[in-house]
């Protein structure tokens, strides 16, 4: 019998059962949250939660350093953590597990601490088109520090690494490979155990970056025989601000401190200089995440029984996930996926024709859908296929085929603009008969109520945008730092005056440019300048509702106008 239950796994999740903050009709019996964004990160099981609680609560104490019982008792749990994360991944010795805040630190260290000091000009480096922005940054900074050279494998038409390109892209001058195991894009799991041994075979330094992979396969590195496996506890229904550097130990010995401070060092003086501590301690300078780490070691005990069961359950509980969301999916003409075929994983991309990524996320926000919409911190993946980004659903085992249902459903309205037109009539003759000036867009949003009915309001304002003409779309108009392009040009009139026109590919971009003007614009340099744009957007009570990247997007696009307001 499989241990998995979908119903009973489901209800290990607090935020997942009992969210219901959303104002949206919950006409499916589902809950106010359909959370599909577990590439980013995965919810948390109560034992995770109450394993930080308890630690604070009863034996909150720093490691290693102290003799007193709270010390050595949370010394024992930090460790034990550890252990489980040794015998997690399969590594040999538990001097091969480092402790870091993510992957990405993982990464960095591997970069900093060994990459640096032994690569030479020319020398190369070899990444994967669909790498993470995480795996491919430090090694652009390496590369500069050192003179070597990045080259990059390319991708089959269903988005795996293209192994008969191994030959041709790791040569004798690749001294570093590498490469995720899974794509958080693309869902593929990559054919790393070839990329491996060819990079052995040319005495290259592998490094596997495990972040997508490691809530969903059984990962064993001594199989693998991959030099380093990166992994964070947060994709995995563990806290945030932990990870993993698993190095081969001769490896780890050979690699100088990335940071320096209290814990990393053997003795320290400043006549006889510092000698560092041993592994793994020499990587883990400061006080760590000791609640984090003692967290992580629950979120193993609660997923490896799944990943091991011998009956599969929870991982054949995912394939019908992916299987009939995927096949969902296809059945809309709008929908286009970014590779061909099904992903192994439930990570499933694509695009809609005609309709902007972000204003399709928004709307479906107002459904209390969440899904990912832009580059994905793959903006290399996203100029390789010649798109500009693309939506991602990302699901895991305590989502729903309901779930995966009402989101289709939903889908289909936003692309039918169902929910824009109910009532339009009567709202364009009311916007029609006002003019857009700053004290009638206060009054439009006093009387809406909830994201769902102020996210309708600033799309049909976005059709009132005079928009920028095509032929000014250009480098000087564009709008850095927004996330998506949008453009804007001024004007400055005899009496020091000044307005502005705009233009943007996303509806709610062109809404909110509407909103800014009509506070902005036809005011003086000085009017400008003074005016507290958050203030403003609080009394429409939407600047809660604006995501961190949208909230910058929207600083830019004020910051452009100050700019152009002289």
């Amino acid at each position: 019998m499989s241990l998995f239950s979908a119903i009973k796994f489901r209800q290990q999740f607090p935020l997942i059962e009992s969210f219901n903050t959303y104002e949206v009709e919950n006409t499916n019996g589902l809950s106010g949250l359909v959370y599909f964004d577990n590439a980013a990160t995965t919810q948390k099981p109560q034992q995770v939660i109450d394993s930080q609680n308890i630690y604070y609560s009863q034996y909150n104490a720093n490691v290693h350093r102290a003799s007193h019982q709270l010390s050595s008792k949370a010394t024992f749990a930090f460790e034990k953590a550890r252990n489980k994360v040794r015998n997690f991944i399969g590594a040999n010795n538990i001097k091969e597990i480092i402790w870091t805040k993510g992957a990405t630190e993982s990464i960095n260290i591997v970069a900093q601490s060994l990459a640096r000091n032994i690569l030479k000009r020319g020398e190369e480096i070899v990444l994967c088109a669909s790498e993470h922005h995480a795996n491919i940054v430090p090694w652009q900074i390496v590369a500069e520090q050192t003179g070597a050279v990045i080259k990059v494998l390319p991708l089959t038409v269903n988005g795996y690494i293209d192994i008969t390109q191994l030959d041709s892209v790791i040569t004798e001058k690749t001294r570093f490979v590498a490469c995720a195991h899974i794509s958080n894009v693309l869902g593929r799991i990559n054919p790393i155990e070839q990329v491996i041994a060819k990079a052995k075979s040319v005495d290259a330094i592998s490094v596997i970056d495990g972040a997508q992979a490691v809530a969903h396969l059984t990962v064993d590195v001594q199989s693998l025989d991959c030099d380093f496996y990166v992994f964070s506890a947060h994709k995995m229904y563990g806290p945030t601000g932990v990870g993993v550097l698993y190095g081969k130990k001769v490896l780890l010995e050979s690699m100088t401190p990335y940071q320096g401070g209290g814990e990393m060092i053997k003795t320290v003086s400043f006549t006889q200089g510092t000698s560092f501590n041993s592994l793994p301690f020499k990587f883990e300078a400061g006080t760590p995440n000791i609640a984090g780490v003692i967290a992580f070691a629950q979120s193993i005990d609660f997923l490896s029984p799944f990943l091991v069961d011998e009956n599969k359950g929870y991982s054949r509980y995912e394939d019908k996930l992916v299987k009939h969301c995927y096949q969902a999916l296809a059945k809309i003409e709008q929908v286009k996926y970014i590779v061909e075929g099904t992903p192994d994983i439930g990570v499933i991309a694509f695009t809609v024709a005609d309709h902007h990524n972000h204003d399709v996320a928004t709307s479906l926000d107002t459904f209390g859908i969440a899904i990912r919409s832009g580059h994905h911190c793959a903006m290399p993946l996203m100029e390789y296929l010649n798109i500009d980004g693309c939506l991602r659903v990302s699901l895991a085992a305590y989502n729903t085929i309901a779930e995966i249902d009402y989101f289709v459903d939903c889908l289909k309205k936003v692309l039918l603009d169902d929910y824009l037109v109910k009532n339009n009539a009567k709202e364009e003759i009311i916007l029609t008969s006002q003019s857009q000036e700053l004290e009638n867009i206060i009054a439009l949003f006093a009387k809406t109520k909830g994201w769902d009915s102020r996210h309708r309001e600033i799309m049909l304002l976005g059709k009132k945008l005079i928009r920028l003409d095509k032929t000014l779309r250009d480098d000087k108009t564009l709008i850095s730092g927004c996330e998506s392009y949008a453009w804007l040009k001024s004007e400055q009139d005899a009496q020091g005056l000044y307005t502005f026109t705009a233009d943007s590919d996303a509806k709610i971009i062109r809404g909110l440019l509407v909103i800014v003007f009509s506070a902005l614009n036809n005011k003086t340099a000085l009017q400008i300048h003074k005016f507290d744009i958050n203030d403003y957007f609080t009394k429409l009570g939407l600047l809660q509702h604006l995501s961190p990247s949208r909230g910058n997007g929207l600083l830019a696009i004020v910051e452009k106008i100050k700019m152009l307001a002289k």
